[in-house]
């Protein structure tokens, strides 16, 4: 089911204080619902609607070239805001092949909604017609008159809602059609219509802006968030490769010559253990393999040293931006022996590399005599190589 967000935005906000309704006043860098629109494009909602007041025409203007924000005109209450929204959904849904059938309603004001609380509740709708985020009452509550304490109150079961509230489209749209006005959110509405809502757990970093000491607030969980956001790209890529035996004395593995009595046959030197690391490399590049870099067509790369291949991808990975943060490559044969020569191929690895020896892992295992390397017919070679960029 396709989701779409609707996002209030033609409230006046004077409580906030600063000359313009807080949605359109500056919170690091940008406007307030900046960042609330950023909040939903990140969580990978396509389709957006915002609702604004007449008297907003900066506003109006500053939309007019997102293709992906779709415009509508409030009303004077909240209610009759949130209907012109639903219709304008139902207007973008007449030419679609694959129609809007869930609705997230959003206040314009909250722009610390995580990705995670946005898609808990697009999840929920796919269990019934209606979801909405929302904080268990853990302190006490008071009443209270002319500044003191005229009782308590029982908090069993008290919830504070926040928003996006989250709703099957056709069953929202009948229940503001037919409801009188005067209710306190989209929750009320639903169920004054016999619509099920399930509570989500709420998100306290999910604040409203209300009043001039929340923007400072906001500021602080939105820098929190950037921060936890500079995450480091890391790649995983895997390599495999074979050679079969031909006449000859000795075999290159991991760029160590190994007395044989055959050798591996190839366009290039035939090292089945570099070939399979430099893939491994390529992979986690997206990179293709080899054979897109140094097509086996090309004369030029006729018996050429693997080293000159696997030195490309450890410098193509250098150029992208990442450090190869080890390799890890088995060798899959009955003879030659790689235990004896294990060290050296390691270090001669970690030089074309550039990477410490400790980064690089050479082993070797047999197929128990079964299959080609089981005949001795060939060696093969698996191989991974991980890829961090800071």
């Amino acid at each position: 089911m396709s989701t779409a967000a609707l996002i209030v935005a033609a409230g006046r906000g004077t409580r906030a204080g600063g000359g313009v309704p807080k949605q359109w006043r500056p919170l690091k860098g940008k406007r307030v619902i900046d960042w609330t629109l950023q909040a939903f494009h990140d969580a990978g909602i396509k389709t957006i609607v915002v609702v604004l007041s007449p008297e907003d025409r900066d506003a109006w203007d500053s939309f007019a070239s997102q293709s992906d924000v779709v415009l509508t005109a409030g009303g004077a209450e909240r209610a009759q805001s949130v209907q012109n929204g639903l219709q304008a959904l139902q207007d973008l849904n007449l030419p679609l092949a694959c129609p809007i059938t869930k609705v997230l309603i959003h206040d314009a004001a909250r722009p610390c909604t995580s990705q995670t609380l946005i898609t808990s509740v697009v999840d929920a709708l796919d269990h019934g017609p209606a979801a909405a985020p929302a904080l268990a009452v853990t302190d006490a509550l008071w009443t209270g008159a002319e500044g003191q304490v005229t009782g308590t109150q029982d908090r069993t079961g008290l919830f504070a809602a926040q928003t996006p509230q989250g709703f099957r489209l056709e069953a929202i749209l009948k229940a503001h059609a037919h409801h009188p006005g005067g209710a306190a959110d989209d929750v009320e509405v639903a169920r004054d219509a016999g619509l099920e809502v399930a509570i989500i757990a709420g998100d306290p970093d999910n604040i409203k802006i209300t009043r001039p000491e929340d923007f400072a607030r906001a500021a602080r969980i939105l820098e929190t968030e950037d921060k936890m956001d500079i995450r480091p790209d890391i790649r995983l890529g895997n390599g495999y490769d074979v050679h079969r035996f031909g006449p000859g004395d000795s075999v290159i593995l991991c760029g160590v010559e190994i007395p044989h009595d055959r050798s591996l046959q190839g366009h290039s030197d035939a090292d089945v253990g570099m070939h399979a690391v430099t893939d491994a490399i390529y992979g986690a590049l997206a990179q293709g393999d080899i054979g897109r870099h140094f097509p086996p067509s090309d004369p030029q790369w006729k018996g050429a040293a693997s080293e000159i291949f696997l030195a490309h991808a450890a410098n193509l990975a250098r150029e992208m931006g990442f450090h190869i943060t080890n390799v890890d490559c088995t060798l899959v044969c009955e003879y030659p022996k790689v235990g004896p020569h294990a060290e050296t191929m390691q270090a001669e690895m970690a030089r074309i590399l550039q990477i410490d020896a400790t980064r690089v892992s050479i082993k070797a295992t047999t197929s128990e005599r079964l299959g080609f390397t089981g005949r001795s017919e060939g060696i093969a070679s698996l191989a991974t190589a991980a890829l961090v960029k800071p």
